[in-house]
């Protein structure tokens, strides 16, 4: 789903409250950050009200997030992956996460490329679901509350001063994040070498 195809989406079924809670609950499995502007400039254009938006972003994301964990569970159950790492090895990793649940969710949120591998990971080493899952809400509330806000602040700003050039802006605003996400993992790769 593209930019343009998320917002042709959303503007086809305007009007009708559970199939744009369903576009966007969607576009945040394909790409959170970017459903999450793009729900924000159709809120900023009157297109989609508050609430559903930021209610169909937290649900989204929070059942991603899930979802994540529950396939790190569901790996940790194949032989394969009993092979691939043996008994006492989980056994130090479980060890090891164990108080870290929270920490670890909240961290990964906001650094760009740990998600995947943190959220699958404590799935596989069987971390405390509960806590995992009050973390992921968490983390997802504040992450998402704040960038939906300054996206729709930026989107206001944007119809304003650049009327339909206001996508282009987005795109560039987008571009800008993922950069900056990218060159702070790239730092601290280099500031923390394996």
């Amino acid at each position: 789903m593209s930019f343009p195809g998320f917002t042709v989406i959303l503007a086809a079924v305007a009007g009708v409250q559970p199939l744009q809670a369903a576009t966007i609950i969607s576009g945040t499995f394909i790409l959170e950050d970017a459903a999450t502007l793009l729900a924000a400039m159709q809120v900023a254009s009157g297109a989609l009200s508050l609430p559903l938006a930021l209610c169909s972003l937290y649900a989204g994301i929070v059942l991603g997030d899930l979802g994540l964990y529950g396939l790190g569970r569901l790996s940790a159950t194949h032989s394969w992956a009993k092979r691939l790492v043996p008994h006492q090895r989980r056994n130090i990793g479980q060890a090891w996460v164990k108080g870290k649940v929270i920490p670890l969710v909240l961290v990964s949120r906001f650094i760009p490329g740990l998600r995947l591998p943190t959220y699958t990971t404590l799935g596989f080493l069987h971390a405390s679901f509960v806590q995992f899952a009050l973390a992921a809400i968490l983390a997802t509330l504040i992450w998402t509350t704040g960038l939906f806000f300054i996206s729709l602040r930026l989107g206001l700003l944007m119809a304003h001063y650049l009327g339909v050039w206001r996508w282009a802006g987005l795109a560039v605003f987008l571009l800008v994040i993922i950069s900056v996400g990218r060159l702070a993992t790239k730092l601290y790769n280099q500031r923390n070498p394996e």
